[in-house]
């Protein structure tokens, strides 16, 4: 159906609020704002994602690697593509809960991940951390987790500034076979 010529736009029921393309649908993080598999309590046994990660194949789980007592897995909200954790198997909440071993490989894997990332996708540098506590935003605080975000040169473009959102290109099961592929046995 042809119109005349208006400056007005057409109305469309059902769009929402116009806009001026200010907003960008990530109906994916949808699932982690609603809290989606975040556990119901503390314990280990109250749905805590990082237990029952180890049980499933590194494919299904996105584990990149598996140590004695930690392992690299990818983080399903990632910042940043590439984006992994470093967790211990026992459920503890603090870092001060770990044992030598744990703390010892949880350090190991972090150095083996900033290897892995740089092999695999050229990273410049790396943001490494731990939220302890729901408080200091931790979105599993009872299991403690360690970030290692890769992070390059520009990558702070105009998405996150002005669309207050992050742009991965790539699937999570890719990033998790490059990045398994690159993992060093030592470093």
């Amino acid at each position: 159906m042809l119109h005349s010529m208006t400056t007005e736009p057409e109305q469309q029921i059902g769009v929402g609020t116009r806009d001026a393309f200010q907003r960008l649908w990530t109906p994916h993080r949808m699932a982690y704002i609603q809290g989606e598999n975040k556990p119901t309590g503390p314990g280990a046994e109250d749905g805590c994602p990082f237990c029952s990660i180890p049980a499933k194949s590194d494919e299904d789980g996105l584990v990149i690697a598996r140590g004695q007592s930690v392992y690299a897995v990818l983080n399903l909200y990632p910042y940043n593509g590439g984006h992994l954790m470093v967790v211990p198997y026992r459920h503890v909440a603090d870092y001060t809960d770990l044992d030598a071993a744990e703390t010892a490989e949880l350090a190991e894997f972090t150095k083996r991940a900033m290897v892995a990332l740089r092999a695999a996708s050229g990273a410049h540098g790396f943001n490494i951390g731990m939220n302890q506590g729901a408080v200091a935003g931790a979105g599993i605080a009872a299991h403690l987790h360690q970030h290692v975000v890769p992070r390059w040169g520009g990558d702070t473009n105009f998405m996150p500034v002005v669309g207050h959102t992050k742009v991965l290109p790539q699937l999570l099961a890719d990033t998790r076979k490059m990045l398994a592929d690159a993992w060093p046995a030592t470093v």
